[in-house]
């Protein structure tokens, strides 16, 4: 049986995959730069894919400064007005917080996972939450796993991390913890080949933790 759960975020708790891409794309448009999604999906792993995008297309690094803080407004704007829920999450978690203690460890800025739970209760059933600012390399690295095991003095055989990305399962397997992918539209083409599990929603889990 599984004791800790570390869940990703964006894909797995909220469905936002997709609106930090709009976000992208808008702000891109602004400058004439037409921001190509399937291009955006492969190699979303890798990061800064919206930006290599906008340096083949000759933007310079100045005006890319300058969309990073627009492409946030974009983002939170969509945050504060799209339906991001993932139907069964709040009572997939309220049935795990009876037998696992679970914690979030997210790429996602502070800033945007604030705007994004103001009025969620998914914190509420959380130990702790580790957003970008919490730690110095991101995913696919394993720093924030390892992170977020230090924080629940869990032992890496205990914990299970829940993803929707290969960048995040990536972080998982370096870090030497068993993971589980959920379905998600937006990053189902990647390669999941060395998760643990596949499951098409959080309603699985529990099965999974209690078989261990």
């Amino acid at each position: 049986m599984k004791a800790f759960v570390l869940f990703d975020h964006d894909g797995v708790l909220v469905d936002t995959e997709a609106w930090y891409f709009k976000a992208c794309e808008r702000a891109l448009a602004e400058v004439g730069v037409t921001l190509d999604e399937d291009r955006y999906r492969r190699n979303m792993t890798q990061g800064g894919e919206a930006w290599r995008q906008a340096r083949e297309a000759g933007v310079d690094e100045a005006t890319i400064d300058r969309l990073r803080a627009v492409r946030d407004e974009y983002y939170q704007e969509h945050l504060r007005t799209e339906a991001i829920e993932i139907e069964g999450v709040v009572e997939t978690l309220a049935e795990l917080a009876k037998h696992v203690r679970m914690a979030i460890v997210t790429t996602s800025r502070r800033a945007d996972f604030e705007v994004i739970h103001e009025h969620r209760h998914i914190r509420g059933f959380m130990d702790f939450v580790l957003v970008r600012e919490d730690y110095g390399r991101s995913k696919p690295h394993p720093e924030p796993y390892l992170t977020g095991l230090q924080r629940l003095g869990a032992t890496k055989e205990a914990t299970l991390v829940v993803e929707d990305s290969s960048r995040g399962l990536q972080s998982a397997v370096a870090a030497g913890i068993d993971c589980a992918v959920v379905h998600n539209d937006f990053t189902q083409g990647q390669d999941f080949a060395q998760a643990s599990h596949r499951i098409a929603s959080l309603s699985e889990l529990k099965d999974i933790i209690l078989a261990g």
